[in-house]
This record gives C-alpha cells, sequence and structure tokens, in this order.
C-alpha cells in the first residue's frame, strides 16, 4: 500500500511539474507528460516498481479516447470516410510494412523477424497523435481528417497483424485472453466474432435510452460516469474475449451511441478519466525509456529512430502527394504519422514470447518506439513552424492586379468582414475588398461580391488598394498581429484616416488603441451583450428595462476600456499589473451600481404610475 501510494505520488506530481511547464513553452501536454516520465523512471525503478504492469491500465486511456472520437462521429459520416480508410490507410499500412521489413533484410534480419518488425513499425501513436491534433485545433484540417483515417484504418489492421504474429513463431503461446473464443470450437469463431461487433452496435442503439431512463430515476449524478465507465470497460472486455482491439470495439461503441441523447453526458462523464489514463499512460511511456540500454549504444538507437521516421515521412508523403494533399495538410499529414505507435509494445511483446525477435532485438525495437513518440511532439512543433512559414508566403505570384479604388477600404471578407461588406454596400456605398484567402475570396466571387486576392499587410498592395485616398480603412482580418500591423502603417502613412478595427480581445483593443485605431470592436463583444439581454428578459425585466441595461453597459464598458488602456502595460501581464486591476475592479463595482440603481428608478416610476 505504501508503495502504491509512493507511485501514485511521484507520477502525479511530475505531471502537475511537467506539464505546465510544456504548455508554457508551448510543447504541448503530450511533450510535457513524456518528459515527466523520463524523469521519474529512474526514480521509480530505484522503489522497485516497474511500469509495464501500470502501462496496462494506462492504456485504456486510448481505449476511452477511440470511444469519444467515436461519439463524434455519426455512422454517416464513417461511412463517407470509407475512400481514405481503404486508401490513404490501407496504403500507408501496407507501404510501411513491407519497407521497413525490405529495410530490415537488409540489416540481417531473416525474414519472420522482418515481417514482425514491419508490422510493429507500421502502426503510428493513436495516443500521441489525436491528442496533440485537439490539442492544437488541427483535426478540422483536410490533413488532420487524413490522419485520424490512417489511424483508424490502423486500428482496424490490429485483427489481422494479431492473427499474423504467431503465424510467424516458432513457438506459438496458448492465448489467456480470448477467454470466450477458447471456450467455442473453431466453427463458432466466424459466427462469434462478427456477432460481438452486431451486439455492440444494437446495444447502443437499442439498450442506451432504457438504461439510461432507469439510473436517472435514482436523481444520483454519480451513476453516470459510472454507467458509462460501465459501457466502456464491458464492450472492452467484450472485444478482448473474442480476439479484437479493445480501442476498436469502444470506437465502434461511440460511433453506435454518436445520434443518441445521451452522448454528450457520455462526453462529460468519460473525458476527465480519458485525459487522467492519457496523462499516465504518455508518462509510463517515457518511464519505460532504458536510459541505460540507450547510453550503451546512443548513436544506434538514435540513428535507427530517426531512420525509422525519415522512412514514413517518405512513405506517408508519397501517400499525401497521390491522395491530393497539399501544402501545410501534406506537412501535417507526413510529419504527425511518422512515429511508432503504443500498439508497437503488444506486438513486440508477442512476438519476443513466440521466439520471433531476440531479447537484445526487442529491447531496441522498444527503445526506438519510445524515442519516435518521445520526438513526435517536437515534429508537430516543426510542422507549426512550416505552416507559418507557408502562410506567410501565400500566393504572391497570383496576387490579383487591384483595379478600383473607392471610400471604403475593407482588409478582410472573411466570416466578420463579410457582414460589414454587405451592410454597406446593402446602404449605397461602394467597398474595396482584400483579402489574403483565396479560398474565401473565390467562395464569395460566386456570390456576385467583388473580392481582390491580396496580402493586406504589404505596404504596395493596400496602397494598390486605395490607401491615399480612402476615408475609412475597415480591418477585419482573423490575424490579430496582422491587424495591428495594418492600423499602424496606415496611421503612419494618413493622420486624417478613420479606422475601424477588429479586436480579438481586451489586450489587443488596448494596442490597437495605441496603433492609432478611431474606432474598435471585439469580436464577440455585441452579440454577448445580446445573449445577456435575452437573459435578463427571460429572469423577468421588460425588454425596455433589458435594452436600458444592455445599453448602460455597453456605453460604460467602452469608456473603462479607454480608461483602462492608460494603465495597460504591454511589458507587464495583466494579472501582475496592480493599478489595472484595482482600477478594472473600481469600474465593474460602478457599473454594477449604476445599472442597479437604474433598474429601481425604472421599477419605481412604473409603481408611482401605476
Amino acid at each position: 500500500m505504501d508503495n502504491f501510494l509512493l507511485q501514485s505520488v511521484i507520477y502525479l506530481m511530475a505531471a502537475v511539474l511537467a506539464v505546465p511547464l510544456a504548455m508554457r513553452f508551448g510543447l504541448g501536454s503530450v511533450l510535457g507528460y513524456l518528459m515527466a516520465g523520463v524523469v521519474v523512471g529512474p526514480l521509480i525503478r530505484k522503489v522497485g516498481s516497474e511500469t509495464t504492469e501500470l502501462q496496462h491500465y494506462a492504456e485504456f486511456g486510448v481505449v476511452m479516447m477511440l470511444f469519444l472520437i467515436g461519439l463524434e462521429l455519426t455512422p454517416r459520416t464513417l461511412w463517407d470516410m470509407r475512400k481514405k480508410l481503404v486508401g490513404l490507410g490501407g496504403a500507408q499500412i501496407t507501404l510501411t510494412l513491407a519497407g521497413v521489413a525490405v529495410a530490415a533484410s537488409l540489416l540481417g534480419f531473416n525474414w519472420r523477424e522482418s515481417l514482425a518488425i514491419g508490422a510493429v513499425f507500421a502502426m503510428s501513436s493513436t495516443a500521441i497523435v489525436m491528442q496533440t491534433l485537439a490539442e492544437r485545433g488541427l483535426v478540422k484540417l483536410e490533413g488532420g481528417r487524413s490522419a485520424f483515417a490512417v489511424l483508424l484504418a490502423q486500428d482496424i489492421a490490429v485483427i489481422p497483424i494479431l492473427a499474423m504474429i504467431p503465424l510467424l513463431a516458432y513457438y506459438n503461446p496458448e492465448p489467456h485472453d480470448r477467454l470466450l473464443l477458447d471456450a467455442l470450437p473453431d466453427w463458432a469463431a466466424p459466427i462469434v466474432v462478427p456477432g460481438a461487433v452486431i451486439a455492440v452496435v444494437m446495444g447502443g442503439r437499442f439498450l442506451t435510452r432504457p438504461l439510461f431512463r432507469f439510473i436517472h430515476q435514482a436523481h444520483l449524478r454519480e451513476l453516470y460516469p459510472a454507467t458509462a465507465l460501465a459501457i466502456v470497460t464491458g464492450v472492452a472486455l467484450l472485444m478482448t474475449m473474442v480476439g479484437l482491439s479493445p480501442a476498436l470495439g469502444t470506437f465502434v461503441a461511440g460511433v453506435a451511441l454518436a445520434n443518441t441523447e445521451f452522448r454528450h453526458e457520455l462526453e462529460s462523464s468519460i473525458e476527465p478519466f480519458k485525459g487522467l489514463l492519457l496523462g499516465l499512460f504518455f508518462i509510463t511511456v517515457g518511464a519505460g525509456i532504458n536510459l541505460g540500454a540507450l547510453a550503451g549504444e546512443p548513436l544506434l538507437i538514435l540513428g535507427l529512430t530517426l531512420a525509422l521516421m525519415a522512412l514514413k515521412f517518405a512513405i506517408l508523403w508519397v501517400i499525401a502527394i497521390v491522395g491530393g494533399l497539399k501544402g501545410e495538410d501534406r506537412w501535417l499529414f507526413s510529419l504527425g504519422l511518422a512515429q511508432a505507435g503504443e500498439f508497437g509494445f503488444v506486438l513486440v511483446a508477442l512476438a519476443t514470447r513466440g521466439f520471433i525477435l531476440s531479447e537484445q532485438t526487442s529491447s531496441r525495437v522498444l527503445l526506438v518506439i519510445a524515442l519516435s513518440m518521445l520526438l513526435t511532439p517536437l515534429a508537430f512543433i516543426l510542422h507549426r513552424k512550416i505552416a507559418a512559414v507557408l502562410k506567410s508566403r501565400g500566393r504572391t505570384a497570383d496576387f490579383d492586379t487591384i483595379d478600383e479604388q473607392h471610400a471604403v477600404l475593407i482588409a478582410g471578407i472573411g466570416r466578420f468582414g463579410q457582414v460589414v461588406n454587405r451592410l454597406v454596400t446593402s446602404s449605397g456605398f461602394r467597398t474595396t475588398v482584400i483579402d489574403n484567402d483565396l479560398d474565401t475570396v473565390e467562395m464569395i466571387r460566386k456570390f456576385g461580391v467583388k473580392s481582390f486576392f491580396g496580402d493586406p499587410t504589404r505596404p504596395d498592395l493596400l496602397h494598390a488598394a486605395g490607401l491615399a485616398n480612402a476615408e475609412i480603412l475597415v480591418v477585419t482580418l482573423d490575424d490579430p498581429a496582422a491587424i495591428t500591423r495594418i492600423v499602424t502603417y496606415a496611421r503612419s502613412q494618413r493622420p486624417d484616416l478613420h479606422i475601424i478595427a477588429r479586436a480579438r480581445d481586451r489586450m489587443h483593443v488596448f494596442q490597437l488603441y495605441r496603433a492609432g485605431a478611431n474606432q474598435i470592436v471585439r469580436e464577440t463583444f455585441d452579440s454577448s451583450l445580446r445573449v445577456g439581454r435575452y437573459v435578463l428578459e427571460k429572469m423577468g425585466l421588460s425588454e425596455f428595462e433589458a435594452h436600458d441595461a444592455e445599453m448602460t453597459f455597453f456605453q460604460m464598458d467602452r469608456a473603462a476600456m479607454a480608461d483602462l488602456a492608460k494603465l495597460w502595460d504591454p511589458d507587464l501581464p495583466v494579472a501582475e499589473n496592480h493599478p489595472y486591476i484595482e482600477r478594472a475592479k473600481a469600474l465593474n463595482a460602478e457599473m454594477e451600481n449604476v445599472i442597479f440603481s437604474q433598474l429601481n428608478r425604472t421599477r419605481e416610476s412604473k409603481d408611482a404610475a401605476g
């Protein structure tokens, strides 16, 4: 018990200290967990504990993650992905397995060892890749969706790979996990395996509603996470008993439940457990790196790791070209999947038990897997740098020739700028619109909106668009830094120009205030006020009272922003700017008093009149 508590304290404290530091330096939580594992690994071994057994429990975080991913995908969405699953996923698995097997044979391994090593390295890390894609908001990109399709195909490929490894073995160990299949005759397997999958789908479709209605009658909040955990663990157990991947089974269960009204309840119940177990899994991966063996052959292990990632990158790059991925998406797809995966640990253990791989080879392969996973967050950082360069370059050679100049110049025609442009043009005024997003420009042209493709942060394009003669400059780009640059330059060129700028948040307002914008509009401020007014009306205030409170808040907040701008220091974090904090608190208290007093006066006037 004492040893267990000591392990718990070590792992949890390592995560608490390492992850915030990694996030602060922009490295991501995954690399933070891995680094924490590397640090605590020797300490864990000193207290007599090994990470292998704990890793089996932590791997359940991957199972939960696949369940949550399944909840986000309806069967229709999954069907629409079928070409990517078969095309991109099938090509990646086949080509990588073959490529690694050929490379291994050239290094002197026999055909059994080469195939086993190829199967191990054909997999990528679902846990690290999906966590990082979600964390960085890359899942919605075409490259992110393609990477997910390949990872899902790999989970499906687990089934034939698990069947292949024992066939290669010199000694085939008796399976201990497939309890259900072991008790049945051989002819029953083709019936039981698909039957288990069908049972999961039908159960998710027809049994969850009555189950959740039943537990709802108890009115106990803790029963919901207990039920969600029971569903996930039950499905995982069933899949294990019939020899399928638990991650694949829970993914199927998630897809089956994606269209139910309990989807969000399941998500909120499972998410905390998933995050904790995934974090623990990453720590165990880091702790499992044998620094002694790595220190004994550092160049060999590092060289093999980089060679593996380079080979997988090259194969993925070719697949991305054939699959039509371009630019940032191609880099994301190729860099994101270049590592080995956590399933490789299972395959290595199975190959070692069957005497396919020697102990020395297994140790080296495990180190390559762990080290490639450790390097993956750095690959995503490289992708971010490359994406920034690609975005900054844009397609400058294809910039439009701007042949119109009007009194209103709008820089940015995204979701924000489109509304501005529609209102202004609908009122009879003509605008010159310029944006650096070619897809957006081409899309709005189809609706009859004339706009020019170009980078509005470039002075020559701003002047070509009519900066010298414009009466109003409206800056509505999505990039806060680009907005500030445009405002600063425009003000330096035209002190008389009226500049209206979109701001991301309060800090951006202060930057634009100093840059010289005349009017600054926070992108969510007006919509938030409208929501607040609706809340007041539903709480019993009349439309007049709610509108009055809304307008008072609007006016006082704008005045407060101008007041606080004088105290804002760009070199000092707001949380450490005590004069700013004290003034903000005083202004907020003043606003509350004014609105409350205003409502009381309105009610007193009503009472007197009534």
